[in-house]
């Protein structure tokens, strides 16, 4: 099942800061070639600001310029953000054994960017 919006934000720190929730939920990162990172996160809005923290990140060298996001109950975001990761296979969530990668900095914390 898809994400229930579609249409992706342009992921700038403006952008974020815009159209990001500072809600639970989960969300994904793209470019205009392929899925990037799908995590979850208790404050939604500060995941994805965290991200420019790191620019040399794994993330950030893929050129991201999208994102879109689902609110969901922090009970629901693992199972959530493990089908978003299934379907989509996004290139920086492949690199662990389980859905949810270990990408070092702020999409550390076994790659959820929870909070």
């Amino acid at each position: 099942m898809p994400f229930e919006q579609i249409t992706p934000r342009p992921f700038t720190p403006e952008g974020v800061q815009t159209y990001a929730p500072q809600a639970s939920g989960v969300y994904g990162i793209s470019n205009a070639r392929e899925w990037i990172y799908i995590g979850r996160a208790g404050n939604i809005r500060q995941a994805l600001l965290d991200c420019f923290q790191d620019l040399c990140s794994a993330l950030m060298k893929k050129d991201p310029r999208g994102f879109v996001f689902e609110i969901c109950d922090e009970s629901r975001c693992v199972a959530r953000q493990d089908r978003l990761v299934l379907e989509y296979e996004p290139v920086c969530n492949r690199r662990s054994s389980g859905a949810r990668s270990n990408l070092p900095g702020p999409l550390g914390r076994g790659g959820d960017g929870a909070r």
